[in-house]
């Protein structure tokens, strides 16, 4: 097993297919891809590419800690009780513990992600 993991930005594997939970949806019909390039401590370190379509749905975090880095696309983060905040290609960002929030994505967006549950 290698210690070293390169995440592929456009991985030619299927990805999952899924959407956003129907209690979360505020707006759009937002679809998701999941290429889930790495799993560790039993599935608990989750790293890979993911993208969504335009929709607004709300973010809740939990016990989740995320870092995401955009690849292409712009989204626009409003965290609960704060001001939006618009990430776009190049931009990084972490959604820490307890992160709620909306997340509208305004152009299909890709992104590495970490999560850590």
């Amino acid at each position: 097993m290698s210690l070293l993991k390169t995440i592929d930005t456009d991985p030619s594997f299927a990805p999952s297919e899924s959407g956003p939970l129907p209690e979360r949806l505020i707006s759009g019909d937002p679809t998701y891809k999941t290429w889930t390039q790495d799993t560790a401590r039993e599935g608990t370190i989750n790293t890979g590419v993911w993208e969504a379509t335009p929709g607004e749905t709300r973010s809740i975090k939990g016990e989740t800690f995320e870092f995401c880095h955009i690849l292409s696309g712009v989204i626009e983060l409003t965290p609960e009780g704060g001001e939006p905040v618009i990430y776009k290609a190049g931009d990084s960002f972490v959604m820490k513990p307890g992160y709620v929030g909306v997340w509208k994505t305004i152009e299909t967006v890709r992104k590495i992600y970490l999560t850590v549950s």
